[in-house]
């Protein structure tokens, strides 16, 4: 599999904008800048890659579905709490077939959705502010980076955490602040 670069952050439900999915970005395998067809397709199928391996973090049991049990444990294994209750709202209002589970339509459906919402700036200031090494900083270091990725169960080495950080660190100054952030996200 490529190696994860940073994640981007979206919120989970309109009841809950507290609330953040971590979504990896691969790395792509070419810079090819063609808009062909084949390109696209390509493009489509990487994100909907995308989409089901951040899928699998939260079901845990592999059953193709998320229950309200594991959507709590994965936002309880990235400090966000909530009770059975919340998360069993959350289900609810998410799940189309009647079943309370979310399975994967509905999951990416959510995700698609959330992708083009007017929300965007304010969850990638959200999804800044997780990464960053102490809050209000305004920037991620390669150990604060290392630090999330671990938490979200990508456990990267040092070294490799400041090879993903000097992709964008456009000024040189080994860290990311929210623009160089921000235009990584963008691209």
């Amino acid at each position: 599999m490529e190696s994860i670069r940073l994640s981007k952050s979206f919120s989970f439900s309109s009841h809950y904008k507290n609330l953040r999915i971590i979504l990896p970005r691969l790395k792509s395998k070419s810079s090819n800048s063609s808009q062909s067809s084949p390109n696209i397709s390509r493009r489509n199928s990487s994100r909907e890659d995308e989409f089901r391996e951040v899928f699998r973090h939260f079901d845990t049991d592999n059953d193709g579905k998320i229950s309200a049990f594991e959507l709590r444990a994965y936002f309880g294994s990235i400090g966000e709490h909530m009770s059975h209750e919340d998360a069993q709202e959350i289900v609810d209002e998410l799940d189309t077939d009647g079943d309370s589970f979310i399975d994967f339509e509905d999951f990416k459906k959510m995700l698609v959705q959330k992708e083009g919402s007017s929300e965007d700036d304010e969850s990638l200031k959200s999804a800044f502010e997780m990464y960053e090494l102490e809050k209000g900083c305004g920037r991620i270091t390669p150990k604060s980076l290392q630090r999330v990725l671990s938490r979200l169960g990508d456990s990267k080495s040092y070294d490799e955490c400041v090879t993903m950080i000097q992709v964008y660190d456009t000024d040189g100054n080994g860290e990311l602040d929210y623009h160089e952030f921000r235009q990584m996200m963008m691209a």
